[in-house]
């Protein structure tokens, strides 16, 4: 990975990054892992995504989508998490995350373009089908449940996912397309699994980049839900020693675990078990 505590000369000890994020929010992690591994410093603001704070007027004004992260740079305002840390990178381009070589480049362009299109929606999906529909549906009752759906704007993860999000909620596993959200999250599993074949440590180039930043929030978010039978076994080995090497590095533990609350980890964790049945179901795992 290199030494990325080197700040860029464009930077200095007056600009203030204050990111607005949730501890659970796969994409505010990856915020966090970047800007770690880059060694830059941030002020945070902790919006409650689970009791619907992202839908506040005040937070709607920086972000409209109502989602997190938002990072705030002086007067600029950064939505979008693969755009922030592309951000980042012009801003320090000696400690960039993404390579240097073209092709290599556009390697992890190509991941993170399938984070943003298809790997993020199906991880909203399986997280609320597997575990935040519990909680949501225990801390805030039937009446506070319908205010927070309602809450959710008309274009916020994906263009239809006021709706969706309303029906992954009510009826899990039932609900029109969750199956098959269960079934395009492993198919990136496998196509990780392709890719670190052979040799390869890190997912493009043999060597450790915003690929591996980008995928490493949705297979921790696996594991955190109890699930890491999706890779352990025997089934991926390739992804099992990947997350081994990722869980090892030292910015792993503070950027991902750290920030998520006791008590919704235990949510993820538990409510993760009682659902993995079902998912191993769906993909023809033995448990």
């Amino acid at each position: 990975m290199g030494d990325h505590t080197v700040m860029s000369e464009t930077l200095s000890t007056a600009d203030n990054f204050t990111l607005y994020h949730h501890g659970s929010s796969v994409c505010a992690a990856k915020v966090r892992f970047a800007m770690a591994e880059k060694g830059l410093e941030w002020k945070g603001v902790y919006i409650d995504i689970l009791k619907g704070e992202q839908f506040e007027p005040d937070y709607l004004k920086l972000n409209p989508k109502g989602v997190v992260p938002t990072l705030v740079h002086g007067d600029i305002v950064v939505q979008d998490s693969t755009v922030i840390i592309e951000y980042l990178d012009q801003l320090a381009p000696e400690s960039s995350v993404h390579p240097t070589d073209a092709w290599e480049r556009a390697q992890a362009r190509y991941w993170t373009k399938a984070v943003d299109e298809d790997l993020h929606p199906a991880c909203g999906a399986v997280t609320f089908v597997c575990s935040h529909r519990h909680t949501v549906l225990r801390n805030l009752g039937p009446e506070g449940t319908t205010k927070f759906l309602a809450s959710t704007p008309s274009m916020s993860v994906t263009s239809d996912w006021k709706s969706q999000k309303d029906g992954f909620i009510r009826h899990g596993f039932e609900a029109p397309g969750a199956t098959e959200k269960v079934k395009l999250y492993d198919t990136y599993l496998k196509k990780m699994e392709a890719a670190l074949d052979g040799c390869n440590e890190w997912l493009v180039g043999n060597k450790f980049s915003i690929a591996d930043i980008a995928l490493t929030p949705y297979v921790n978010r696996l594991a955190m839900m109890s699930m890491r039978g999706l890779w352990e076994n025997g089934r991926l080995p390739n992804v099992e020693s990947w997350f081994t090497r990722i869980e090892a590095l030292p910015n792993f533990k503070r950027c991902f675990i750290d920030w998520v609350p006791e008590e919704l980890t235990n949510d993820l964790r538990d409510n993760g078990a009682m659902s993995w049945p079902e998912v191993a179901k769906i993909l023809e795992i033995t448990v």
